[in-house]
């Protein structure tokens, strides 16, 4: 356990993981979190900045949250953030479904072993051997 400084509020705290903020300051995160959540429920058509004025939260902060998959914005919303691979619309997330389908593919790919039977060559060389004498 190392002991940090908090980000927010500059206190010393035992950090474990994750972002360095102390209890507290995560806490009150938590709870904007929240406000922007349920904002976004009432409001799905808000801008970004509209959003983070009323709420009190950073524009950097709702696009951490978007990205973590924590936020989502509707069809219908005037915010989208770009895919981090081919820069296409992205509602929520790091990228697109096209983008995060082709990455599947390939992980899934890259983790399947090989269907067919692998040929072993035996050593039929009895020179290279050990051998044991019997007693």
């Amino acid at each position: 356990m190392e002991v940090r400084n908090c980000k927010g509020c500059g206190r010393l705290f035992n950090y474990l993981q994750g972002p360095h903020l102390c209890p507290g300051c995560m806490a009150e995160l938590e709870d904007k979190f929240q406000q922007v959540k349920e904002f976004l429920r009432e409001n799905p058509k808000a801008p970004l900045n509209v959003i983070a004025e009323t709420n009190e939260v950073s524009v950097k902060q709702i696009k951490q949250w978007v990205r973590e998959e924590r936020l989502t914005f509707t069809e219908e919303s005037q915010i989208t953030l770009e895919c981090e691979a081919c820069g296409g619309k992205v509602l929520t997330g790091r990228f697109c479904d096209k983008c995060r389908a082709n990455l599947q593919n390939e992980f899934s790919g890259a983790i399947k072993r090989p269907t067919g039977s692998v040929a072993t060559k035996k050593n039929t060389s009895t020179k290279d051997r050990m051998r044991f004498l019997d007693n």
